[in-house]
């Protein structure tokens, strides 16, 4: 699974001001149906804001990847913010999050979902990518980091 084929590089912003996991969760919805306009901002909010009911999808060391599923779409798509600021978003180590990943899959996309979480996973668990991102000054290297991270691991 590439993370390339879900993520259009019109689906990443830098320096994204936020002040709360609520405001991610909506700017999440904004930016995915911006490009994505079959989907609802208002289903895809709820569904994330359904899965995070379920416990905090902050994994750590500033990065939280936000996913649910969809009824409508028949693909999975994903968007990746970097904050300007820090936030609490109830990770499971307790530190704030500037690293957002968004993902939504359809409804009956089980294999997929978890196919396409652990990458996600390997992706954020690399210090070294995790900082570049964190450096980056726009979405174009938003994007280069995450394309050429993809590369080296096919």
């Amino acid at each position: 699974m590439n993370i390339i084929d879900i993520l259009s590089p019109d689906c990443i912003e830098s320096a994204v001001g936020v002040s709360s996991k609520k405001r991610v969760l909506e700017k999440l919805g904004g930016l995915i149906t911006t490009h994505n306009p079959e989907l609802s901002e208002d289903e895809i909010f709820e569904s994330l804001v359904s899965r995070e009911r379920l416990g905090s999808t902050g994994i750590g060391h500033g990065v939280a990847i936000p996913h649910g599923r969809v009824k409508t779409g028949g693909k999975s798509v994903g968007c990746f913010m970097q904050l300007e600021n820090s936030i609490d978003f109830d990770a499971i180590d307790g530190k704030p999050v500037d690293l957002v990943f968004g993902l939504l899959v359809p409804e009956n996309s089980t294999d997929e979902h978890l196919q396409i979480l652990a990458t996600l996973a390997n992706l954020f668990s690399n210090e070294a990518i995790c900082d570049k991102l964190r450096q980056a000054a726009s979405a174009e290297e938003l994007h280069t980091i995450i394309t050429n991270w993809q590369a080296t691991t096919d």
